[in-house]
């Protein structure tokens, strides 16, 4: 019996789905990237967490009227399953085949080109100013992932939106992961407030308080620790996009797709530049790539069962060798150092940084 998704020729088709064959569809689509992936390498952990967010996407928008701008392209492997790309979906990353990211050469459904991260808000910004002065109604949706926020041109995107008051839905998608952990003085915005001087004597005094009252101290005390911790990611992010000009909704649970379609039908009827936080699992539906996201962000050809790569010869991977030489060659030379882009597992550069960690410098994902 054909599933659903065979019936997905065009987002259009989505529209005649209820909720429960949207769920099913999510599951089948991981199972159709896991499959191909698996026999052609790619980009697999960060399309399996976006599957939910893709299709609740297409299914409130108008696509290709309303535009999609994705940061990373790398993800959107199931937008591109869904916009008429399935049965090519086997060629991908093979010569004449399916380019592994976002091109509008290949789809009308590809608004601009993307590879890695930075650039999706400022492209959505002029998309919006070229739609208003041609009297355009229709939608432009930028969706970011966290590994965004380590790059300046997405602020200065976001300054510019939020000055302008323009008609810009971001969707941040949010799976606290940005390859290596994010790194710089954005990653530490919460951690510096929850951690002042100021903070920390108030927590204490409030702790002991709260600890010295007879029998029910402890239980209530634990309540309050839960409180904080999700305070901390449900307030504080929120301010940092409000006082940018953004209206910001969220967190909420990208992996549930009726609470996604419902955000988003709710926030297109709405104006001004708004920021939608939507937490998603890199890896989601497949256990290996569950536990090791990293490892899974760009594979090779790997067994679908046990998730092991292919071997290679001597059972080391072009990465390995690159790195292994780079620590021989760094220990004969002082002057030799290695930079990362928050890439350090994936260019093989760990060994490095754990060896020379003085001689290591992981700038974050900032090439734009």
């Amino acid at each position: 019996m054909p599933g659903i998704l065979e019936t997905i020729e065009t987002p259009e088709d989505l529209k005649r789905l209820s909720m429960a064959e949207l769920d099913e569809l999510a599951k089948e689509l991981r199972a159709f990237i896991l499959e191909n992936v698996s026999r052609t390498g790619g980009h697999l952990a960060s399309s399996l967490g976006a599957v939910e967010l893709t299709l609740a996407l297409h299914y409130v928008f108008n696509t290709p009227l309303d535009k999609i701008v994705w940061d990373v392209g790398h993800q959107a492997y199931a937008h591109k399953i869904v916009t008429g790309r399935r049965e090519r979906f086997s060629t991908l990353r093979q010569y004449g085949g399916l380019s592994p990211f976002i091109n509008p050469n290949e789809s009308l459904y590809d608004t601009f080109v993307s590879g890695h991260v930075g650039n999706a808000i400022s492209a959505a910004s002029g998309l919006c100013e070229a739609m208003r002065l041609a009297g355009n109604p229709n939608k432009v949706i930028a969706v970011i992932g966290d590994g965004s926020l380590s790059n300046g041109l997405t602020f200065e995107g976001l300054n510019f939106v939020g000055k302008r008051e323009q008609n810009l839905i971001v969707v941040l998608n949010d799976n606290k992961m940005s390859i290596s952990s994010t790194v710089g003085a954005l990653a530490d915005y919460l951690s510096r407030i929850m951690t002042s001087k100021t903070v920390r004597d108030l927590k204490e005094e409030v702790k002991t308080g709260i600890r010295r009252l007879p029998v029910i101290g402890d239980r209530i005390f634990s309540m309050v620790k839960y409180i904080e911790n999700n305070l901390k990611g449900m307030i504080a992010p929120g301010v940092l996009f409000e006082e940018m000009g953004l209206r910001y909704l969220g967190p909420i649970d990208g992996h549930n797709i009726s609470h996604l379609v419902e955000t988003f039908k709710n926030v297109s009827m709405m104006k001004g530049p708004i920021i939608i936080h939507v937490h998603t699992e890199k890896g989601h539906g497949y256990k290996p790539a569950q536990r090791n996201p990293e490892h899974y962000h760009g594979v090779g050809k790997f067994n679908l069962i046990n998730g092991e790569s292919e071997a290679k010869v001597n059972g080391r991977t072009y990465s390995q060798v690159f790195g292994d030489t780079l620590v021989e060659l760094a220990s004969k030379n002082p002057r030799v150092i290695a930079v990362s882009a928050a890439m350090t597992s994936g260019t093989g550069l760990k060994r490095f940084a754990h060896t020379f960690p003085d001689r290591f410098y992981d700038v974050g994902i900032a090439e734009g």
